[in-house]
């Protein structure tokens, strides 16, 4: 028995015999759909040079003598390899002391972060309560004013802390935290840290995009706010949950601002990296007592190495965690 075989009209025909057919209309659609794909290509081969090319700079740059620096023949591949600039930044940077405390610091706070904004984003698009939108302004705020606006009183805050003159009629005086982790563990755990206003935002779109039926259906079965929080509406927002986690760390270990006001007493890599270059000239000096003048070209060497360091870390944690980030960042105030 033989096969039946269908046969489309035109499917034989070569491509110059279906485009006269058509009236030309063929070669129009392919020949714009070719340029468009070209652009496209362009368009992204570009935006990924401007992205990739200076971690190229910093990559290549890393491995040339200080001789080669200023030799305009080299371009990227050195003439001379070296590795002991990564040493010199890491003896500078206090490697790996520095990176160990911002892993933790970074995950201590970012953990904090996500808890309280959790909560407050839930409460904020599920509840009504007084003065809801004043509060919800508060965060706003929080978004758009920087915190070097309130520098000084976070300073006086935690420099003379007490609750209520508790401390002070005990002891006599007012606690000092400003060389603790504690008020940035307090700031987070109040959302006032870092970008919080940013995370409860997020997380409200979310919350505020999810039907109610769902939590109605769950109350009737007998769950409680807090178990139908649980269970019903935490494990849809991970992925929101998990984009914010991401920009809480990226962000925390990048942090000059606040680790400069509360964790002086630890070295930090952000700390660490924006003062190398006071360190660099006593690092070169024979003489411990005597400072040296160190060359323009090769304090950027250095520095470029040094951002390099600090961006690794998150580029692997990235390349990890980029399904998550993007299906956060569709589902955000999208989902109905």
């Amino acid at each position: 028995m033989s096969k039946s075989k269908t046969v489309f009209i035109g499917e034989n025909k070569s491509f110059w015999e279906r485009n006269r057919r058509s009236g030309g209309y063929l070669l129009k659609r392919e020949t714009k759909r070719t340029v468009v794909s070209i652009a496209r290509a362009l368009l992204m081969f570009g935006l990924c040079f401007m992205i990739i090319q200076p971690l190229l700079i910093r990559f290549s740059t890393g491995f040339m003598v200080e001789q080669d620096l200023y030799d305009s023949t080299i371009v990227l591949v050195p003439r001379h390899l070296t590795l002991d600039n990564y040493r010199i930044v890491f003896d500078l940077t206090d490697f790996p002391n520095s990176m160990v405390n911002t892993l933790w610091t970074s995950l201590l706070v970012s953990v904090l972060q996500i808890i309280s904004c959790t909560l407050v984003s839930y409460g904020f698009a599920r509840f009504e309560f007084p003065l809801k939108k004043f509060w919800f302004g508060c965060v706003i705020m929080l978004i758009v004013v920087p915190p070097q606006t309130i520098q000084t009183a976070l300073y006086m805050n935690f420099a003379n802390f007490d609750i209520f003159g508790i401390f002070k009629a005990t002891t006599g005086k007012p606690i000092n935290l400003r060389t603790s982790i504690l008020p940035y563990a307090m700031m987070s755990l109040t959302c006032m840290g870092l970008k919080n206003g940013l995370y409860i935002y997020m997380l409200r779109q979310y919350f505020k995009g999810v039907p109610t039926s769902l939590e109605e259906a769950a109350y009737i079965d007998g769950c409680g706010t807090i178990h139908t929080f649980t269970k019903i509406m935490l494990p849809d927002a991970v992925p929101t949950i998990a984009s914010c986690f991401l920009f809480a760390f990226v962000w925390q270990w990048t942090d000059i601002f606040y680790t400069r006001n509360f964790l002086s007493s630890y070295s930090i890599y952000s700390n660490q990296l924006s003062s190398i270059v006071s360190r660099m000239a006593r690092y070169f000096s024979a003489d411990a007592s005597k400072a040296v003048i160190v060359p323009n070209g090769r304090q950027q060497q250095l520095i470029a190495i040094g951002v390099l360091i600090c961006c690794i870390p998150l580029i692997i944690l990235y390349c990890f965690t980029q399904k998550t980030f993007v299906q956060s960042l569709a589902m955000t105030g999208s989902k109905e």
